[in-house]
């Protein structure tokens, strides 16, 4: 779909898990981007917020699963279509809940990590909305990423920065062709009024509604305790997978600074990806699969069994709440029910005096 057939604009942030996507996300969104309705809200790992639309991550992983793959596989790029029929089926799904979480607004913007390694799913179903994409793709070093996942998820840092390559390159092959902005997190954190120059200057036009309000929310949250993993320069001490990690930073970095690398970076880190793909990844592959289902039944599972809690202690609180009725009623019953017996001795005593006299 060309971009002049286009009725509305979508801001799509791009990148790995804890890569400094929601940073961004909640800049674009108080610049006048419109956040989904089902919104991910914050816990111990991210206070701040995700900003993820819910319902739409959960089919994105559902996604995933279909063609054997899962967020975190080494090997989810490239992109893996299903076979039409099915395809269709998972479009017509993921372009209800978008109409579910952004109606008609006009700049919505989605983040959610796994849109990254499927964005060629997502342009299609972007395409029969009518939304031009606009993409941001946040760049954070892969030792910092996997710091944070090794604490969240317990990852390896070799299986972190793998899958941090494989995201980074998804977001750049997929992207090509529309206007995207690299913006280096730390850059982001030190001075965001020069990133979002760059982003305006990048994608050839100012954000919907940076205010000097907004400006003044922005500085409130962009703060220095966002950077909880420092990179440093040990991706060489993680054998082929910091190699190939090491070419993929090497060019995002480059770029987000203003540069231009070679692409052959990419296109070298690809191949070792590929190659590597080829010899383990009918291995590693379905186990990320198997481990996202696993995890899947458990949250929902523990989801059940929180609910049953909350409607046994709903349930025992109304039970409580009935027997205290039931006892007030019954005590009332009583007390009628006793002064109609001194009602009665009273007539019973007033008779025998009638009839003694």
């Amino acid at each position: 779909m060309s971009e002049t057939s286009a009725t509305r604009t979508a801001w799509l942030v791009l990148g790995m898990h804890r890569s400094g996507t929601s940073a961004v996300t909640q800049l674009l969104a108080l610049a006048g981007c419109d956040l989904p309705t089902n919104v991910m809200p914050g816990d111990e790992h991210n206070a701040k917020g995700y900003f993820e639309p819910w319902k739409i991550a959960i089919l994105n992983d559902e996604r995933l699963r279909a063609a054997g793959s899962a967020w975190d596989d080494p090997f989810a790029y490239p992109f893996r279509p299903l076979p039409p029929p099915e395809e269709r089926a998972w479009v017509k799904r993921a372009a209800a809940l978008f109409d579910e979480d952004f109606g008609p607004a006009a700049n919505p913007l989605m983040k959610d990590p796994r849109a990254t390694v499927l964005l060629p799913f997502w342009r299609a179903i972007l395409g029969q909305k009518r939304c031009a994409a606009r993409c941001v793709i946040p760049v954070r070093h892969p030792l910092a990423v996997a710091g944070s996942l090794k604490r969240r998820d317990g990852f390896t840092d070799e299986k972190s920065v793998l899958v941090w390559s494989a995201y980074m390159l998804a977001a750049e092959a997929y992207t090509r062709d529309l206007p995207r902005a690299f913006v280096g997190y730390d850059a982001l954190l030190a001075d965001w009024r020069a990133e979002v120059a760059r982003i305006e200057a990048a994608l050839g036009g100012p954000l919907p509604n940076l205010t000097a309000a907004a400006a003044r929310e922005i500085d409130g949250f962009l703060t220095q305790d966002l950077r909880h993993n420092a990179g440093d320069a040990g991706l060489e001490t993680l054998g082929w997978a910091g190699a190939i990690a090491a070419d993929v930073h090497r060019w995002f970095a480059e770029t987000a600074a203003g540069g231009k690398p070679d692409r052959k970076l990419l296109d070298r880190a690809a191949a070792r990806l590929e190659k590597r793909a080829e010899d383990i990844g009918a291995l590693v592959s379905p186990q990320a699969r198997d481990l996202a289902t696993a995890r899947a039944e458990l949250k929902d599972a523990r989801d059940r069994l929180i609910g049953a809690k909350a409607f046994q202690a709903e349930l025992r609180a109304e039970m409580k709440k009935e027997r205290k009725a039931l006892e007030a009623g019954w005590r009332a019953d009583l007390r009628r029910l006793e002064a109609a017996q001194g009602a009665l001795e009273r007539i019973n005593a007033e008779l025998d005096a009638a009839l003694e006299d």
